[in-house]
């Protein structure tokens, strides 16, 4: 997926771990090459990383690579998103369908005032 290079990979469970114990939010994208419906986040997926770049760290996780850990955060379905916080999950737009970029923003716009909560 040529739009995922914006943002890091996430190669392991270590990296994973890491990544989650962040005190920043962090956007974890569950995705496949071969799926449509993540294809078709590339349309517009480098505008939402840019857009909320100032309240959330973006990583992609290859759903082929990773197959273990999602299957153990219970992210089945392709493309999803969940949001972190110092290792807690704050939110999840988790399913096996398209994500159209309204969604996608309502869905972060709801992440960020969860976060506005708990803080």
């Amino acid at each position: 997926m040529e739009s995922m290079q914006i943002m890091p990979a996430i190669q392991d469970v270590e990296a994973y771990q890491r990544v989650i114990a962040q005190e920043r939010a962090t956007v974890l994208l569950f995705s496949a090459d071969w799926c449509s419906d993540c294809r078709y986040l590339d349309t517009y997926i480098e505008e939402i990383v840019t857009s909320y770049s100032a309240q959330f760290d973006f990583y992609s996780v290859d759903r082929d690579e990773q197959i273990d850990l999602c299957q153990s955060l219970d992210v089945l379905g392709i493309p999803s998103f969940v949001v972190y916080q110092s290792g807690k999950e704050i939110a999840r737009f988790v399913n096996g369908k398209r994500k159209f970029k309204p969604e996608v923003v309502e869905f972060l716009d709801l992440a960020l005032q969860q976060l506005e909560v708990r803080n």
